[in-house]
This record gives structure tokens, C-alpha cells and sequence, in this order.
């Protein structure tokens, strides 16, 4: 199977570490790997699944794809890459660290997927529980009911089930993936209307946004998550979050603060509060954390 391949050679840096980082779902994550070969990525596409492998080269990123979907795979390249990633109006200079690492990471772009169902779902699967928990269930589920990868893909990677797989799925298996009845009951209300959801991908943000919020089950933080990746919603930002808001607060404070407080230190930014956001994640910032981790329940011998 010969690949489809194209270069994109875009007039600003790219650094593929900083851009598709959000899309990945941990080391363990099926449908993404990072080899010495490059970034493989699979996707689903109208055509059909793909395989995508991403090469950093001297002169911009070069694409291969394989399967019924990669010419759809190479088409999205550049909306992945950030093509559409606009930044006017942006001012990082209204706060020192934000000024420092926007210069620090040029090749920082905010990726837009074109895809909703990929990223929603494991953002259900990441609803009140550790990230340990939902990225565990991710693995599960996607290697077991998702096809192999098309082409050369490193051993075990997998797409994405379709709607139609995900809804044939019975109880005690997601009970076995540690996914309890409100997550499992919400996804399946989701798969339910994948379709209708899946054409937001190429609406607007706030028309995604709200076909999304008419499911029962997703609030304002899932969908914050999923069009931060969907669309590359520069200013969706995750309310809810039991970390963000510490670590922002941490950064452009000096201290832990709640939601409000985030919202409040991000306010001179709108439009741009999830770039801001990613700046800081992109540094690695973290904050001082205090008391007993969360425990993680063992569900496979209930």
C-alpha cells in the first residue's frame, strides 16, 4: 500500500510536540504513538480510516498517509498543524510570563482536528475521575472494539470505533473499564446523535457548542474540552477543572485560585484564554499540592 504524501510548509514554525500534545490521550493512548519515525496519528474520516505520520524536516512537516481515508488524512494536515489558528488581537505583553513564553514557544500552534466524536469521548470518559482512570478506560475500549491501523502503524495502535460500535458495547464491559453507569449512560446518549454532533465539526464553535450541551450529561467543561480540540477554540477555556485553575492561578499570581479567580486573571485576554492556557500547560507549570493523592478503585474483580 503506497502512501499519500505531501509537505506542509507553513510561513511560521511548528514544533509537533506543542501542537498535538491536547490530542493525546497519554503513552498509552492507541490511536497515537511517538516513534523515532515520527508522530502516527489515526483518524476516522468519511472515506474511511486512516494512518498518519507526521516528520519534522528542515523546511516545514511532512505528511504520509495510508487507507481508504488518506487523502481526507492529508487534506486536514494543515488545520491540524494550526493553519487556521488565528492569533490577532492577541497581546502576551500584559503579563510578563505570558510575554516570555509566547517568545519562547513560536511553534506553538492551537490544532484544529476537524473531528468531535475522537475527543469527546474520552473527555466523558475523564468526567470526575483521575486522569490515571480515563485514560486507562481510553486504552481498553479503543484497542478492543477499534480496527487495526492501516499501513505501517506501530504494533497495536487502533482507530476509533464508529458510533455504531460504540453503542453495541454492553454494560459489564465499560463496568470492567471503570466506567460507571453516569459516564456510560452519558456516551451512550451521545452515540445516540453521533451524527448530528459530528457535523458540528465543521460549524462554528458555538453552534458545536451548543449541539453538544443539548446531550444530558455535557456541562460546560466537556464541551470546553472537546472544541478546544475539535475546533482549536483559542478561547474556550475548562471551567471545572480540578487542576487548571491552580495552575493558572500559580502562574500568573502566585498562588492557587478557584475557578472564579481564573476566570478573573484570564479576563484580559478573552478570546485568547485557552492560548494563554496552553502556554502555561506547554511550560510544564504545575503548583503545590497538598494532602493525599486520590485512590484509584479496582473494578475488574467487582
Amino acid at each position: 500500500m503506497d502512501p499519500v504524501v505531501t509537505r506542509y510548509a507553513p510561513p511560521h514554525p511548528v514544533r509537533l510536540r506543542l501542537v498535538l500534545a491536547p490530542l493525546v490521550q497519554g503513552a498509552t493512548d492507541p490511536t497515537a504513538r511517538r516513534t523515532a519515525d515520527g508522530w502516527w496519528l489515526t483518524a476516522r474520516f468519511a472515506a474511511g480510516a486512516a494512518t498518519l505520520l507526521l516528520r519534522e524536516r528542515a523546511d516545514g512537516v511532512e505528511a504520509r498517509a495510508w487507507g481508504p481515508g488518506a487523502e481526507q488524512a492529508i487534506a486536514s494536515v494543515p488545520a491540524l498543524l494550526g493553519a487556521e489558528d488565528d492569533d490577532s488581537g492577541f497581546e502576551p505583553g500584559r503579563h510578563p510570563l505570558v510575554a516570555r513564553l509566547h517568545h519562547e514557544t513560536p511553534g506553538l500552534r492551537l490544532a484544529r482536528a476537524g473531528r468531535i466524536l475522537p475527543y469527546l469521548v474520552p473527555t466523558v470518559l475523564g468526567q470526575k475521575v483521575t486522569g490515571i482512570e480515563q485514560k486507562s478506560a481510553w486504552r481498553q475500549l479503543v484497542t478492543r472494539y477499534g480496527e487495526a491501523a492501516p499501513g505501517p502503524a506501530p504494533l497495536g495502535m487502533r482507530v476509533v470505533p464508529e458510533a455504531a460500535v460504540w453503542r453495541r458495547i454492553p454494560s459489564w464491559v465499560w463496568h470492567r473499564a471503570g466506567v460507571g453507569p453516569q459516564r456510560s449512560d452519558t456516551l451512550m446518549r451521545v452515540f445516540a446523535v453521533a451524527d448530528a454532533l459530528e457535523r458540528g465539526a465543521v460549524l462554528p464553535g458555538a453552534e458545536a457548542g451548543r449541539r453538544l450541551r443539548t446531550v444530558a450529561g455535557v456541562g460546560p467543561w466537556t464541551v470546553a474540552e472537546t472544541l478546544q480540540r475539535s475546533h482549536g477554540d483559542p478561547d474556550a477555556v475548562s471551567v471545572g477543572d480540578l487542576h487548571l485553575c491552580k495552575r493558572v492561578g500559580t502562574a500568573l499570581a502566585g498562588r492557587r485560585v478557584d475557578d472564579d479567580g481564573m476566570l478573573e486573571l484570564l479576563e484580559p485576554w478573552r478570546g485568547h484564554r485557552q492560548r494563554v492556557v496552553r502556554l502555561i500547560e506547554a511550560a510544564g507549570i504545575g503548583y503545590e499540592r497538598h494532602g493525599p493523592r486520590l485512590a484509584i478503585p479496582e473494578h475488574r474483580a467487582r
